[in-house]
């Protein structure tokens, strides 16, 4: 193989948070075997930053300041007739360093992370195509639809459009990768045409030597507290991690507390909400926002909890955790795609009164908890390291080709 176009909505440097870890991984897989030519959106200094880290990998990129105002995106998609994730993303000095890269580079294929970066692949591309959608998002949509709020009928509009883009991305690439078997089969399952698609998985891995409990110190304003610190981290102005954090507040964490009055519930991650914001200083509750390092929280937790009720793919934030060697109580849906056992690597609870049961058994047996702790570690050893996971893109990248040239 030549070389390799390389798409992302977002920088995969510094790889700070989910969609970033992954696309950070899959990027340094492709470099190890191929030049690659880069083009990505930064949202952030910190990401604009990164473009040292973006070059030294690449043998071109083109780095874009994502700045269109979500209004101004959703006119476009309306105007256009398309999904606000494609309008909100659209950017003409993307598109002419891709044509620009095509011309003069010898590409052979272009390898698109996330749908928002497929309609950059231009109709006469006749390389090789492999889009990693990660997750189903116009399911994801379609569940926010659902909701009763001020935005369902965006949602469900998004939700509606979206799933025919993606059906046409898994028809235009020669592979579409999805973060799961279960993403995977729910694409195949959505879909109006699935025969002649070819859907495959590669699911999440952790890095547990960065995400080593040896080797990372305690947070001193858990440590010192009382406790169970109950921690829960991500994206803290992404719709589901904001939704979880509230159920955690509202419903959660007042069970809890009838029998663990000093039970503390730490939201740990950047950009909260407003409505989380505000929350800080309640009793039991720390809103931290962005911090250097989530590991001494991971650390330091007596437990972490994932009590997310819409939850696509392999949430990072859990195997994080159990790299950490900390017992995780978590939604079914925040357990999809792990092959890990429940009981035995983690605790899976079903509602919020089994939420807070789990918290007061764990609680009360720490050879209980210590099991499940060093049981969840020793799964993503030996299970969800990258290399492992990657195993399949070398093959992916060199199938044969749908398209000819």
């Amino acid at each position: 193989m030549g070389e390799i176009l390389f798409l992302s909505h977002r920088i995969p440097f510094p790889p700070d948070r989910g969609d970033k870890i992954r696309s950070h991984h899959l990027l340094r897989a492709l470099a190890k075997e191929h030049r690659v030519h880069a083009a990505t959106f930064g949202e952030t200094d910190a990401d604009m930053a990164a473009e040292a880290d973006l070059a030294a990998i690449c043998e071109s990129h083109c780095l874009v300041r994502r700045t269109k105002p979500l209004a101004l995106a959703g006119v476009e998609a309306v105007l256009a007739g398309k999904p606000v994730s494609l309008t909100a993303f659209d950017h003409r000095r993307i598109r002419a360093f891709i044509d620009d890269t095509i011309a003069r580079s010898p590409i052979d294929a272009i390898f698109v992370f996330s749908g928002q970066m497929g309609q950059y692949i231009p109709d006469s591309f006749g390389g090789r195509v492999v889009i990693d959608l990660c997750d189903v998002d116009s399911a994801k949509f379609e569940a926010y639809g659902k909701k009763n709020s001020a935005r369902a009928i965006i949602d469900r509009r998004e939700g509606r459009i979206l799933a025919r883009e993606e059906e046409r991305l898994a028809h235009r690439a020669d592979t579409v990768i999805l973060i799961s078997d279960n993403e995977a089969g729910l694409l195949a399952s959505r879909m109006e045409y699935p025969a002649g698609a070819n859907i495959r998985a590669i699911r999440n891995g952790i890095d547990t030597v960065t995400f080593d409990p040896q080797q990372t110190a305690t947070h001193p304003a858990l440590k010192k507290a009382i406790g169970p610190n109950l921690v829960f981290t991500g994206q803290m102005d992404y719709p589901p991690n904001v939704d979880a954090a509230l159920r955690m507040i509202d419903d959660i964490l007042p069970r809890i507390r009838k029998q663990h009055p000093h039970a503390v519930f730490h939201c740990v991650g950047r950009a909260p909400v407003p409505s989380l914001k505000s929350r800080d200083g309640e009793p039991g509750v720390r809103i931290w926002g962005e911090v250097p390092d989530v590991k001494p929280f991971l650390r330091s937790a007596d437990m972490v909890v994932a009590p997310l009720t819409i939850a696509r793919g392999i949430q990072n934030k859990v195997l994080g955790a159990m790299a950490m060697a900390r017992p995780v109580i978590l939604s079914p849906e925040a357990a999809t795609g792990i092959d890990a056992a429940d009981g035995t690597h983690f605790v899976i609870a079903c509602g919020d009164a089994d939420f807070a049961e789990a918290v007061d058994r764990l609680h009360g047996d720490a050879d209980l908890a210590s099991r499940i702790a060093q049981s969840a570690r020793d799964f993503v050893v030996r299970e969800q390291g990258w290399e492992a996971m990657l195993a399949p893109l070398h093959d992916i990248m060199t199938g044969e080709l749908r398209y000819a040239a």
